[in-house]
């Protein structure tokens, strides 16, 4: 009697845990600033996916529900997040010790001011991913022949944004950035991107299969009890109910 209900006493735990860790959170990105962090969960959120970011000492972690975790992906994928770390023109011209060549500092001038476009452009309405590439052919010291400089520029937009209307003002903004860089020689190139996921049915909202059958086996085992209790009871009882009759 004291094998099966100590067997009760620890499954009951056992399943519970197993169930708490069905229901359990998964990360989805780490080591990300408050702003990214931010930006994700509001994103989540209001697309009906509930998340959380909490604090790490590498940075904050964005969590989500196992049984959201695919969707969620998706979502943040949609929404063309979490946004990318541009290099800055201080952070690529930081002085380290070393002193450069002509050829390595006029290449990091060239990533740098791509890098300043492309972050000035996701800042803008409705884009979501920016990339500029500049060539600025460097001018030959016994040629009075000039090279014209160039730019191409991919833009990823959410879904409905004017582009018509976007596009010459982005060729306006590379062309006033670069030196020389004629307004005929900028190529932009716009995406739009995949629309949000709706909300899934409230069918396809249910629990994953794993809680669902440790659910219905905790009910079953809690039914079990009950009904094994009970029957302890009434039998325990009959010989008390016996004894009572032949005292009368």
């Amino acid at each position: 009697m004291n094998h099966l209900r100590s067997l009760r006493a620890l499954a009951l735990p056992t399943a519970l845990t197993a169930l708490l860790t069905a229901c359990g959170e998964q990360t989805l990105y780490a080591k990300l600033d408050e702003r990214q962090a931010n930006d994700m969960v509001a994103a989540l959120r209001l697309a009906g996916v509930p998340a959380e970011k909490v604090a790490r000492e590498t940075g904050f972690e964005v969590t989500t529900a196992q049984a959201d975790f695919a969707r969620a992906v998706q979502i943040l994928k949609a929404q063309g997040l979490p946004r990318e770390d541009f290099d800055s023109l201080g952070k690529v011209f930081k002085r380290e010790g070393f002193v450069s060549t002509p050829v390595e500092e006029r290449a990091r001038l060239m990533h740098a001011l791509s890098q300043e476009l492309s972050h000035t452009l996701t800042s803008i309405d409705g884009v979501l991913q920016a990339r500029v590439t500049l060539v600025v052919p460097e001018r030959h010291p016994l040629s009075d022949k000039v090279q014209p400089a160039s730019a191409s520029v991919m833009l990823k937009h959410r879904p409905g944004l004017n582009v018509d209307a976007l596009l010459p003002k982005v060729r306006a903004l590379v062309v006033n950035s670069v030196e020389g860089l004629p307004y005929d020689s900028v190529s932009v190139v716009a995406f739009a991107a995949d629309p949000t996921p709706a909300s899934p049915p409230a069918t396809q909202a249910a629990l994953p299969p794993v809680v669902l059958a440790l659910a219905v086996s905790l009910g079953t085992a809690s039914l079990g009890t009950a009904g094994w209790l009970a029957w302890r009871r009434r039998r325990d009882g009959e010989p008390l109910a016996l004894e009572d009759r032949r005292h009368d």
